[in-house]
């Protein structure tokens, strides 16, 4: 074998090497945009497991507000909706309208002492407002992880290795333009 076979064989190896790590990385930050996805899959099944609990509490007490409660749960359906079908789009618009419910659902109960008293009602909201916090906290992670796979399949050389072997980007968590804005406190007590 001559020299110049043996340097071909030298680079095509080196080129097969390199590209098994760029393969490589390329898996690990797609499964860590799959994971990130399953830990707000997780909280999403708790929250929506929790909120019928405290909407049937709310109930017992709220007989005039029927329609903020039924405003909650229609919003947590099209979650759960958009959440088993994956469409971000939706569920970023879903997300938004349950908060807004939610917000009004804890403003509204403000008016009602004997639930206010109601330590189950009192249990579930505070667990209810940490599994929002924490919902938040994996939105921003799974978004950097979305972040982190769609930059690296669209970087030179990975969008070579990316193209070849069908690896894809993913769509952001977006949130709707009213999550956006300042909460009007004062309106919620209006409600």
């Amino acid at each position: 074998m001559g020299l110049g076979s043996i340097v071909l064989l030298v680079i095509l190896l080196i080129a097969a090497l390199y590209s098994v790590v760029i393969y490589n990385a390329l898996v690990a930050v797609k499964h860590a945009v799959a994971q990130s996805w399953a830990n707000i899959d997780v909280l999403l099944k708790q929250r929506n497991d929790e909120l019928p609990k405290l909407v049937a509490v709310a109930r017992e007490y709220m007989t005039y507000e029927q329609q903020t409660l039924d405003r909650v749960t229609q919003a947590r359906t099209r979650a759960e909706s958009a959440q088993r079908t994956g469409d971000m789009a939706a569920l970023g618009a879903a997300e938004g309208e349950l908060r807004l419910g939610l917000g009004q659902l804890f403003a509204v109960a403000e008016a009602y002492p004997e639930l206010r008293a109601n330590e189950v009602f009192n249990q579930l909201a505070r667990r209810i407002s940490g599994l929002e916090s924490a919902i938040a906290d994996r939105r921003e992670f799974y978004n950097a992880a979305v972040n982190r796979n769609n930059v690296r399949i669209e970087q030179f050389p990975d969008i070579v290795v990316a193209r070849a072997l069908g690896f894809k980007s993913f769509d952001l968590l977006e949130f709707d333009a009213t999550e956006l804005q300042d909460v009007d406190v004062g309106a919620l007590f209006r409600s």
